[in-house]
């Protein structure tokens, strides 16, 4: 027998296609270029997204949006370099009044356990080490977001006891959880001070407005440096051409202004198994040494 070095494994677990592209695709895009085995997990099929960019507003792609979004998705996959499951839940849409009772059968609207199970499934089988997902608040409070936060927690906390979802494969306890933090004030205030000095208009200023009295409930604690990355993270957003305007905000600051000023993607560190000081750099901090196996 010879030990042999298994690779590292990132899971990311997001609500709908396009949320892998918007937030953490360049750090993805740069663990897979070094080797490490990168699953997005995508809990609905974002079939009733809206057609947010002009230039796809058709009646065929309204009518054939959930088929038109896993081909997005697929684009957006290959050029990230990553793996992609599906885990098959109904989209729950954002409803436009608080009020408005949520779709039947959609994803929001699940019981914890039945929502979890899948993903539970999906950690048991492809046994990540590290797993990304968003905040308690979802990012921002779209019902979807915050049942991907709830399952995530969930999936974390049970894939290793086998005595929870037996059903979902043999047992495996991932070791590092993580929040996505891509939409702190700091950054677009950092990013709108660099626009704005150089005499370009910028478009973070109602943005940076809406913080004033939102305080961030999540530090930062981990810094990933991946601006070499940060135009396959565009092209990736671009192939979800029904979410994303080509000439709309996402792409309105230079990516070089991009890189020289905040040249990271950022998350929280939610729950560690393993030992490892903060700040950190890198998403596998304290990881390394878990990752041996034996093979013949």
């Amino acid at each position: 027998m010879s030990a042999e070095i298994a690779p590292l494994r990132l899971m990311a677990v997001h609500a709908h296609p396009d949320d892998e592209s918007s937030k953490g695709a360049a750090t993805m895009a740069r663990y897979a270029s070094e080797g490490v085995d990168v699953l997005v997990v995508t809990c609905t099929g974002g079939e009733r997204g809206s057609i947010l960019n002009p230039k796809m507003d058709r009646p065929d792609i309204l009518e054939n949006m959930g088929e038109v979004r896993r081909l997005e998705m697929e684009r957006a996959r290959e050029i990230l370099g990553v793996r992609q499951r599906f885990l098959g839940f109904v989209d729950s849409g954002l409803p436009e009044d608080e009020n408005e009772p949520l779709p039947e059968g959609c994803f929001a609207l699940q019981s914890l356990e039945v929502a979890s199970a899948p993903l539970v499934a999906a950690v048991r089988e492809f046994r990540p080490h590290v797993i990304l997902t968003y905040d308690d608040n979802g990012g921002y409070p779209h019902p979807d977001h915050i049942m991907t936060n709830r399952v995530s927690v969930e999936a974390f906390d049970a894939a290793g006891d086998p005595d929870r979802y037996p059903e979902a494969g043999e047992p495996w306890q991932p070791l590092k959880l993580y929040y996505q933090m891509g939409f702190s004030k700091n950054k677009f205030e950092a990013l709108h001070e660099a626009m704005t000095s150089r005499g370009m208009g910028s478009p973070y200023a109602d943005w940076i407005s809406r913080w004033e009295d939102r305080p961030e409930k999540w530090d930062v604690t981990t810094r990933v440096p991946c601006a070499d990355f940060f135009e396959t993270r565009d092209r990736a957003l671009l192939a979800h051409a029904t979410q994303v305007d080509p000439d709309g905000f996402w792409f309105v600051c230079p990516i070089e202004i991009q890189m020289e000023v905040w040249p990271t993607e950022d998350f929280h560190l939610a729950r560690a198994l393993v030992d490892t000081t903060v700040p950190e750099d890198d998403l596998f901090a304290g990881v390394h040494a878990e990752a041996p196996t034996a093979c013949s």
